[in-house]
């Protein structure tokens, strides 16, 4: 069947479950494009054509119910000898895993499941639908908590034939109410014994009745009682047992009325001021289908007739004596002195009765104990509750009900007994105290997704507003968790506590600085400064058109590329020029603009190590040479370019054939104006007086 789609519509993915007359399916609905879940009847039913008229009107029945704790019937189909019914598909466990796993539950929360549950059996009951197996394998929990009834009249379905044939109703024996073990027809109140079984089952992790067989569970059904649930749990509220024992009377009559009227009850019953109301007390004292022992009556029946009339006693037979008969004289005479006797009796039971009178007031004279109100504990803690009681001559009776309680502050009294009434000196007093709210424990979330770390604490109740977040520079990933408060195993109420998170933002980066141009000693000494990892066995060397030792590439990281602390730097430095390459000299003679004035000259240069490059400047008021070094190689021409006074003066170039070819040339010359000639004779004279000097800088 996995795999198949049925009715060309519904995708079979899996098996989830199933029963004496169905398995169920979860289901793909590619029309819908939803997950849905699929009943499927078992083969030997599909030529029972009673139960299948009847499957399928009740399943339409179910599906006319509309309530948010009621699975949802969607579609009910045939596909040649499948018959098939599609219904909601919910995610969750069902309440007979969770009672398994962790029964008794804490009453609060079987009472909000069974609620649930009554609230869904109320709307079915107001549309005239009986559910009639009610048991916690057919109560779906969703993962948020939703209570969802499932199964809605399908057992109705089942034939005398087929309960004989499956064996179907063993599985359900537990939760039959009497008139169902009986195979009478059942009613709502019916459903209402299987959901007061449940909530027995959820409060106190045990079944009301066991057997070895189904007939045996039947027939306890019908004629035993069952342990009180507070005699298993006592932990369980007064209030909630009388609800259970109420819904599981043997006597329909003696139950709830209707399911509204229990839904009713468990809305209340966890209020303060019922939860130590007094157990419930039923006319009659029993339970009609419970054994009885009946004394046996001797005599005939028409003794036990006359002894009813008249109101005398009935003798054995064969007591008699001649004694004890009468003659005519003897009878004439008791009916003279009748009245002796009834007078004599009267009197002597009212001196009898004013004497115990006397004697028991007196008595209690003599014990007679001062009687004193007793305080109201509630809302205090328990040292105090404790003293307050014992002021007042009180005491506390052991062993005190600790148990977790919605909003009461752990050690603080949240119900007692006896409260507001006057007792005697030395009575007792019993208190139940609050352990404090639901308190969970911390997991470790170190290295865990924040976001994942934010999605289990509000799958637990916490509030979002409660989780605040900071972020780190670290090694770890980013945004994972480094840091946690609380810290992990401490307990903490999710309704209240905050937390706090330090995530990783990954580690820290900054730019990467461009070393190219730089010496290598200068380079790795400002890597190093800046926490990054140069590996001198890594460097590679090879011949380039830059200076011995100059850097002249760096990887992985390009300048201002973002890198982190410790990230390891591979740097290529210049090992000289490559073989082929050419140096060259330019002598070039430089006169100023106009002799015996100052002029800046300024030199640049193109060759094989690029273009335009600066040689220097250099101020002059003579004629100076100037040696301007260029290299060369086989596909490049050095150039070198003269500037005067910011005015470009001219270009000198050689090729590399020309140097390769050792032709001598002979130095380049840039001459200037002539010096007017007073200023001629005024240099010449401050040049034989030895008294000028030449100023010049150099930039290169």
């Amino acid at each position: 069947m996995i795999g198949h789609e049925l009715g060309g519509r519904y995708e079979i993915i899996t098996r989830i479950g199933g029963g004496g007359m169905a398995l169920v399916y979860k289901a793909h609905d590619i029309l819908l494009n939803r997950n849905v879940a699929v009943k499927i009847l078992r083969q030997q039913f599909v030529h029972d054509e009673e139960f299948i008229r009847r499957f399928r009107r009740e399943a339409q029945s179910a599906a006319a119910l509309s309530h948010p704790n009621v699975v949802s019937i969607y579609d009910v189909g045939q596909e040649g000898e499948t018959h098939y019914i599609v219904m909601e598909y919910v995610e969750g466990h069902n309440l007979n895993e969770i009672i398994q796993e962790r029964a008794p539950l804490q009453a609060e929360e079987a009472v909000r499941i069974a609620i649930q549950i009554c609230d869904a059996l109320e709307h079915a009951h107001h549309n005239q639908i009986i559910h009639r197996d009610i048991k916690p394998h057919n109560i779906l929990i969703g993962k948020n908590g939703r209570v969802k009834v499932t199964d809605f009249g399908i057992a109705r379905a089942v034939t005398s034939s087929t309960i004989t044939q499956t064996g179907s109703v063993v599985g359900s024996v537990h939760y039959f109410s009497p008139e169902h073990a009986k195979g009478v027809s059942t009613g709502e109140k019916s459903d209402l014994y299987s959901l007061g079984i449940v909530l027995y089952q959820m409060l106190t992790g045990k079944l009301p009745f066991l057997g070895e067989s189904p007939i045996s569970v039947a027939l306890k059904h019908l004629q035993e009682t069952f342990d009180d649930p507070r005699a298993v749990n006592p932990h369980i509220p007064q209030s909630v047992e009388n609800v259970i024992l109420r819904a599981m009377r043997k006597n329909p009559i003696e139950r709830y009325a209707s399911a509204a009227e229990m839904l009713g009850d468990l809305e209340t019953c966890l209020r303060p001021e019922r939860v130590g109301e007094p157990k419930v007390a039923f006319v009659g004292g029993s339970d009609f289908d419970e054994t009885r022992v009946m004394p046996a009556i001797r005599g005939s029946i028409a003794d036990v007739q006359a002894a009813s009339a008249t109101g005398t006693r009935i003798e054995r037979a064969g007591t008699d004596t001649e004694e004890n008969r009468w003659d005519s004289s003897g009878l004439e005479e008791t009916r003279k002195h009748r009245w002796v006797k009834p007078v004599i009796t009267v009197a002597s039971t009212l001196i009898i009765i004013v004497l115990v009178y006397w004697g028991a007031q007196t008595v209690l004279g003599w014990f007679d104990i001062e009687e004193v109100e007793v305080p109201y504990v509630v809302n205090h803690t328990e040292a105090e509750a404790k003293k307050m009681l014992e002021d007042k001559g009180l005491t506390v009776e052991l062993p005190t009900i600790y148990t977790e309680k919605e909003g009461v502050a752990k050690g603080v009294v949240y119900d007692q007994t006896k409260a507001n009434q006057r007792v005697k000196v030395g009575a007792s007093i019993k208190l139940y105290v609050s352990s404090g709210p639901r308190m969970e424990s911390m997991s470790d979330y170190s290295g865990m997704a924040y976001d994942d770390v934010v999605d289990a604490l509000t799958a637990l109740g916490v509030d979002k507003n409660n989780i605040k977040k900071d972020d780190e520079f670290s090694d770890e990933a980013p945004g994972t968790v480094i840091k946690q408060t609380p810290a992990a195993d401490s307990e903490f109420d999710p309704k209240t506590a905050s937390f706090s998170f330090i995530v990783s933002k990954g580690k820290e980066t900054f730019p990467m600085p461009d070393l190219t141009g730089m010496k290598e000693k200068d380079a790795i000494a400002l890597l190093e400064s800046k926490g990054l990892v140069v590996n001198e066995a890594d460097i590679v060397r090879q011949p380039s058109y830059n200076d011995e030792g100059t850097v002249t590439s760096q990887y992985p990281y390009e300048p201002e590329a973002p890198v982190y602390k410790g990230a390891e730097v591979t740097l290529t430095v210049s090992s000289g020029l490559p073989k082929d390459a050419l140096e060259y000299t330019f002598n070039i003679v430089i006169s100023p603009a106009v002799a015996g004035k100052t002029s800046e000259i300024r030199i640049t240069y193109s060759d094989a190590r690029g273009e335009d490059i600066e040689w220097g400047k250099k101020k002059i008021n003579d004629t100076q040479s100037f040696s301007v070094k260029v290299v060369l190689d086989p596909n490049t021409e050095a150039k070198v370019s003269i500037f005067r006074d910011n005015q470009y003066t001219d270009t000198f170039s050689r090729t590399y054939d020309e140097v390769k070819s050792g032709t001598d040339t002979t130095p380049e010359t840039v001459p200037g104006a002539a010096a007017p000639a007073d200023q001629q004779a005024q240099t010449e004279e401050t040049n034989g007086n030895g008294d000028a000097s030449t100023n010049t800088t150099t930039t290169q």
